[in-house]
């Protein structure tokens, strides 16, 4: 990932959907209480193998070295692990959003060629869209998770930074309010009042979550020097470039490559010191990055991870690191013993005193 460097090694990752109660076994996904498993027509098959690092496909999962997995020793009905047990401090909780209705979005839905058309370029988003961002923004703040966010990850897009600023920013400017703006007035001809980043989260925009790179111009980004004077209060160091030499005209992505690139982001987030992040991403980024997780799992549950976002759609996960490279402290732990004193366990008190037989 150019432009950013590891803090540790390449962990293995394992992504966590949240919603309904799913929770991640090794590679696989299953919700916690979910009846109508048992009810399929057929069980899917438990492996005891896991990827040493990612990524790889998931379909030789069975060609893969072994490692313990951090789960229950009692299979439900099918066989299958039901539960999950993971390091707090080995965990994050990444909220997954696709960028608000975009130009190119109904411009390509009318007419697939539009995708090509110059007009297009860095395509901001619609009206429509800056209402997708005000409903979204509504919901971060009912469901209390916008008091949460530790950090705000954006692809350097013109539409993915406004859907993040409009989400994850501060209010309108008020008067003798000096900070920042996370947002200029106006930014893609959107008549929307600047967004101030008086008490908002840190932003950070970053080259590998974009979508598939070259041949679109909707996929092109504008010079960094223009984007500073759009989104003063974005973080972009981490981008090298000013100009866009990742995009091709002439070469587009595979979705293979796309994935890849999705992987070593997620990768990447282990060098981050915050739990509980926001990505501002693309559609196609976004779907062919989750679908290289799940395919162990339920049908039903591979399709909660992998399925394609929704313009604003919000889809949280957990992202465990199991490679036992190291990580910092959980901020709950406590070590006990404090002060020290007598400590003779009574679930091995047998063991070490035979002699007196079982104590009951």
């Amino acid at each position: 990932m150019e432009g950013l460097k590891r803090k540790r090694g390449d962990p293995t990752l394992i992504i966590e959907a949240k919603a309904r109660g799913v929770e991640l076994l090794g590679f696989r996904f299953l919700p916690t209480s979910a009846p109508h498993i048992n009810n399929a027509s057929k069980a899917l098959p438990s492996s005891s193998s896991s990827p040493p690092l990612l990524p790889l496909p998931l379909s030789s999962a069975s060609t893969w070295p072994c490692c313990p997995r951090c789960s229950s020793g009692f299979p439900d009905m099918n066989g299958v692990t039901s539960s999950s047990l993971f390091p707090l401090q080995r965990c994050k909780t990444v909220h997954l959003v696709r960028h608000a209705q975009g130009i190119h979005n109904v411009k390509g839905e009318k007419d697939y060629r539009a995708y090509l058309s110059p007009e297009l370029f860095d395509a901001p988003l619609t009206p429509l869209g800056w209402d997708q961002v005000d409903n979204l923004r509504k919901h971060i703040r009912a469901c209390g998770l916008y008091k949460k966010i530790q950090l705000v990850i954006t692809s350097p897009l013109l539409r993915t930074m406004q859907t993040a600023v409009g989400v994850f920013g501060g209010d309108s400017y008020s008067d003798g309010v000096n900070v920042p703006a996370l947002m200029v007035e106006n930014v893609g001809n959107s008549n929307r009042p600047a967004i101030s980043s008086l008490n908002s989260p840190p932003f950070v925009a970053v080259e590998s979550c974009r979508e598939h790179l070259g041949v679109r111009p909707c996929d092109k980004r504008r010079n960094i020097s223009e984007y500073r004077h759009l989104f003063p209060a974005i973080d972009f160091s981490l981008i090298e470039n000013d100009e866009d030499i990742l995009w091709k005209a002439d070469v587009r992505e595979t979705n293979e490559e796309v994935a890849a690139r999705g992987v070593k982001f997620l990768n990447w987030l282990w060098t981050r010191k915050e739990n509980e992040i926001v990505v501002v991403s693309h559609s196609g980024l976004l779907y062919h990055t989750l679908k290289m997780f799940g395919s162990d799992c339920h049908p039903i549950v591979k399709e909660e991870i992998s399925k394609h976002l929704a313009n604003c759609e919000l889809r949280s996960m957990v992202l465990v690191d199991r490679s036992m490279l190291g990580s910092d402290s959980c901020y709950s732990n406590y070590p006990g013993k404090i002060p020290s004193g007598l400590d003779l366990r009574s679930d091995i008190a047998d063991d070490k005193h035979p002699e007196k037989g079982n104590i009951n």
